[in-house]
């Protein structure tokens, strides 16, 4: 019998924090991104070009203010924890004002790193429904292979094809909605990308329907049971979830809430936070 102990396996890469910590972030979503002057943004900026904003302490100076300025924008936007990630890992620390050499690669990767954390975060969602234990195997691949990328270095990841990558990953999330809604009896409506702009969807029963990227802008959907709806990217900007049952929704994301309205009466899957705002 050979005794000798075989080489062990190496330790996965631990799976980076999916919340935003902007206290250890350089503040990269106020610098690298550009915004347009709309209702959500009171002024335009081009990617790269500081916020007018920010302080030399990479924090906001309106931050308590962003909705009453106009930068309602910003209230919506979630990192999913990339940030701090690119900031504290990628860059081991070092913040584009003190190592200027390293603003442009930074502000390239912090793209690419909020959608590794955007998919770690929906996969991860997916592995915690039972319904869904026929793909937790590949789920779990794609957890992994998604994490040792969220470690990768700022050359390797702007390399990445995430598009592929999140093609790959879109096709177990799909097959994850599917088994879930499957449990729900009767028949569940299918709004897969529709335009519901406006709709008056007071009321409805919308257990286990298919919501995937509806557009949903200032629909009335007060009262509307959505237990189980599979809103994964599906726009919620001014929708009024006033009463509504969201418990259980697939893949529903603080970004989502936030940019919706709500009430106290508005039930919430408890992973996620009622919004500030909300009357």
């Amino acid at each position: 019998m050979n005794n000798v102990p075989s080489t062990p396996a190496p330790a996965p890469a631990p799976l980076p924090v999916l919340q935003a910590d902007c206290a250890n972030c350089f503040a990269l979503c106020c610098v690298a991104l550009p915004f347009a002057k709309s209702t959500d943004f009171a002024v335009n900026k081009p990617a790269g070009t500081p916020c007018k904003n920010l302080q030399q302490d990479f924090r906001c100076g309106i931050h308590t203010r962003l909705r009453d300025k106009g930068f309602q924008g910003c209230t919506v936007f979630d990192c999913f924890g990339a940030g701090q990630q690119v900031s504290q890992v990628t860059f081991g620390g070092q913040d584009w004002r003190t190592h200027p050499g390293t603003a442009r690669r930074m502000y390239d990767v912090f793209p690419v790193m909020r959608q590794l954390h955007e998919l770690l975060f929906y996969v991860s969602e997916a592995l915690t429904l039972p319904a869904a234990a026929p793909v937790h195997r590949d789920l779990r691949r794609a957890l992994t292979q998604t994490t040792e990328w969220t470690h990768a270095d700022a050359d390797a990841l702007t390399t990445l094809n995430v598009d592929a990558l999140r093609g790959e990953i879109n096709t177990l999330l799909l097959k994850t909605s599917e088994l879930v809604r499957a449990k729900v009896p009767g028949r569940k409506k299918n709004h897969r990308g529709a335009d519901l702009i406006a709709a008056r969807l007071t009321g409805a029963d919308l257990r286990g329907a298919n919501l995937r990227g509806a557009c949903l802008i200032a629909a009335d959907l007060t009262g509307a049971d959505l237990r189980t709806a599979d809103l994964i990217g599906a726009d919620l900007r001014d929708t009024n979830l006033r009463g509504a049952d969201l418990r259980h929704a697939l893949f529903l994301t603080q970004a989502q809430l936030n940019a919706a309205q709500g009430d106290p009466a508005t039930r919430i899957p408890p992973a996620l936070t009622r919004p500030a705002h909300w009357s």
